[in-house]
């Protein structure tokens, strides 16, 4: 009989090997990296590095790293940004911090707003604009107008809605600003108006704002209290 070579004769010796082994072999799954903490759990650090966007007057936003230099109208919401975590788009939720409370202690924690109730808050810690205060006026009572004639809008989808009533002064004064720009507008008296009202109502509870003042401007999705022109054409890009 041929003897086999060594090589042949320790083949099948070989491949039951293999196959004991191999599930031992086989390369791990790499493991999912960890998702990056949320900021709205970050305690925000005093002396820590972060960016703070803040309400000028005017309704313009600024940002600063020194949060020391925010004026005290515009301390309670502002927003702050860690440099660090990986920036969100313009349409997700943004981290506000009560500065005073940072600036008293060592740190603050921060929350979680949509963009919209962020920059509604901030701006309504402002002075409100040119209003109407709503207590002590009946329904549909005397505007003092003399008659004064309506507004049209310009064509085209509304940008901005003005939440107003029959005899607030701020409200054609609101109505005449945007018509004669020519910024497409729609007015809601929500006296007149049970379903306008609501609408308000909803919006307004959302943002964490009041209505006990005419008009409300919904500019864009955001809600100024009063009609203040600065604060308009911040919002609109100053359209003028």
């Amino acid at each position: 009989m041929v003897p086999r070579p060594r090589a042949l004769a320790l083949l099948p010796f070989v491949l039951l090997c293999s196959l004991a082994v191999a599930p031992a072999c086989r390369r791990a799954t790499p493991a999912a990296p960890p998702a990056a903490p949320a900021m709205g759990g970050l305690q925000i650090l005093k002396d820590g590095r972060y960016l703070f966007t803040y309400v000028e007057p005017n309704g313009t936003f600024d940002t600063t790293d020194k949060p020391e230099i925010i004026p005290e109208a515009s301390r309670k919401m502002v927003r702050v940004v860690d440099p660090a975590q990986t920036k969100t788009g313009d349409n997700a939720d943004v981290y506000t911090v009560d500065v005073n409370e940072l600036l008293k202690g060592q740190k603050a924690d921060a929350r979680a707003l949509p963009r919209e109730a962020f920059e509604t808050s901030a701006i309504a810690q402002l002075p409100p604009g040119e209003s109407s205060m709503r207590a002590g006026h009946a329904p549909g009572g005397p505007s003092g107008a003399g008659g004064a004639p309506a507004f049209p809008s310009a064509p085209g989808k509304a940008v901005v809605t003005v939440y107003g009533t029959s005899w607030c002064g701020a409200c054609r004064a609101a109505r005449q600003y945007f018509s004669e720009r020519k910024i497409p507008f729609a007015d809601k008296d929500i006296e007149a108006d049970p379903a306008a009202a609501r609408e308000l109502a909803e919006k307004a509870s959302k943002m964490g704002i009041p209505t006990d003042r005419v008009p409300v401007l919904d500019v864009r999705g955001r809600l100024l209290l009063g009609f203040d022109r600065a604060r308009v054409e911040a919002l609109l890009g100053n359209p003028t």
